[in-house]
């Protein structure tokens, strides 16, 4: 089959992601083998490409924003509820302990030792790909391959982001950055009756929040025209952490939606914090997170911009991807 892998971290021009051509995987106890029919091209590949995140698995294939449909199954899978030909999901969540503190008392994504699609093991920038039955995901009806990829990870990742920011019923909703997830957490957004600020610096993200229904659109060092209930920074720019605590109405929550962020600049106590403004992480997803997110797009449709890349222009893909040139998600599809 064919495959990228990351053997040598650096930046994106340089070949750090290599094509190549090997065997096709064997499913492990427990697992499916899953010919991938689109993989979705995310800002945590480009970390893991280029270094930002430390190897986990030297010389691993990335992608973890997977549609694939099931070819086998593995010893001991047939109980997890997937046959051969059915179409699944595979997230970046991809193993927890279940025994910590953290998993039982259902917070898995915290799970020290959990194990991630596309970082501690290959992912879909591949043909074929291998997924614990068990962290495998039913997908929605009504949404073509290639726009399911993308709600895997950038849609997962936004909802939990916008649980964390705790927008209060009716509340204002910042968004910082428009990409692959900002564009569908703001619709998620929206249909619950939240009011939606976007800051961006990309005129055809603009153009398209516009679009898409945002109360205001500006420029991402500008200032929304309202105070803030509730922000949610997509970009990894630690420079835009200030603006948008300032940003914030009293008791106003900021999540910071990425893996890997830039240096924070020191904060001003009066300026950005007090008033019991506080700041959020957002680490991976519960696969709850994922389940409800996805049954809320079978019941809301989303409107994805999404552009294809063949599986052979990956590298291309990633390299758009770090020059901004593209609005929405990016998809490989083989």
């Amino acid at each position: 089959m064919r495959s990228w892998r990351v053997h040598t971290p650096g930046r994106i021009t340089d070949k750090a992601l290599v094509a190549e051509r090997e065997p096709i995987p064997q499913p492990a106890v427990g697992e499916l083998l899953v010919r991938v029919l689109a993989s979705g091209v995310c800002r945590t590949d480009l970390h893991v490409a280029e270094g930002d995140l430390r190897v986990h698995r030297a010389g691993v294939v990335p992608g973890h924003e997977v549609v694939g449909e099931v070819v086998a199954l593995g010893p001991a899978s047939e109980g997890a509820g997937f046959v051969v030909g059915d179409r699944v999901g595979i997230a970046w969540l991809r193993h927890t302990c279940g025994a910590c503190k953290f998993c039982t008392r259902g917070a898995e994504n915290l799970c020290s030792h959990s194990v991630y699609t596309g970082w501690d093991a290959d992912g879909g920038y591949a043909e074929y790909a291998c997924v614990p039955a068990a962290y495998a995901l039913p997908l929605p009806a009504g949404y073509s391959d290639v726009d399911t990829a993308p709600l895997l990870c950038a849609g997962i990742i936004g909802y939990r982001a916008l649980l964390r920011a705790g927008v209060p019923t009716g509340g204002r909703l910042g968004i910082y950055g428009f990409g692959a997830s900002a564009h569908i957490t703001a619709q998620v957004a929206m249909v619950r009756g939240i009011e939606v600020h976007v800051m961006t610096r990309d005129p055809a993200a603009r153009e398209l929040a516009i679009a898409l229904g945002a109360a205001s659109v500006q420029g991402v060092d500008d200032p929304p025209p309202v105070r803030l209930d509730s922000a949610i920074m997509f970009v990894p720019v630690g420079n835009l952490v200030p603006p948008a605590l300032a940003a914030l109405d009293r008791g106003g929550t900021l999540a910071i939606a990425s893996i890997h962020i830039s240096d924070i600049p020191t904060l001003h106590y009066q300026r950005h914090l007090f008033q019991e403004r506080e700041i959020r992480s957002v680490t991976a997803n519960t696969r709850v997170d994922a389940r409800e997110f996805l049954a809320f797009t079978a019941e809301h449709p989303i409107h994805l911009t999404t552009h294809r890349y063949a599986l052979d222009a990956a590298d291309r893909a990633l390299t758009d991807l770090a020059y901004g040139r593209f609005t929405g998600a990016a998809v490989l599809v083989p």
